[in-house]
């Protein structure tokens, strides 16, 4: 590894020291209905977001507010203290997709139609509302 590279991942573990996040991986739903549930709850306060996800009737809500609760407990480890109403929200979230997993259905005429079983990763970061305004 080269000197300039070796620099840039140094800087880039650096920054991400202070930065809580979870990640789900090869969730079973396709991006496009996780991302249905996501939009709801982009840039919400996280207690907030909870209730949200909560009486959802999606089922990839319940999935995100698993997540959602890791990374509030990350968060809560890495600054040794727990998280307060109104002091974390959302800052990040986005919904790509996973491989796809791909079969064949019979269809009439000795025919196979295929079929795309879709699957999605999502990571989530959480930052305190204070950091925001501090970088401003």
């Amino acid at each position: 590894m080269g000197v300039r590279k070796r620099q840039a991942a140094q800087a880039l573990k650096e920054a991400k020291k202070n930065v809580a996040f979870a990640k789900l991986t090869d969730v079973p739903s396709s991006p496009r209905k996780m991302r249905l549930v996501a939009d709801l709850v982009r840039g919400q306060e996280v207690f907030r977001a909870l209730g949200i996800l909560k009486f959802s009737n999606k089922e990839a809500a319940a999935r995100l507010e698993k997540l959602l609760r890791s990374a509030i407990a990350n968060w809560e480890a890495k600054n040794e203290r727990k998280a307060e109403n109104g002091e974390l929200y959302i800052s990040t979230i986005y919904v790509n997709p996973a491989p796809m997993l791909k079969r064949l259905r019979p269809a009439p005429q000795g025919r196979g139609y295929r079929i795309r079983k879709r699957a999605n990763h999502v990571t989530l970061v959480v930052d305190t509302i204070d950091n925001d305004v501090k970088k401003d």
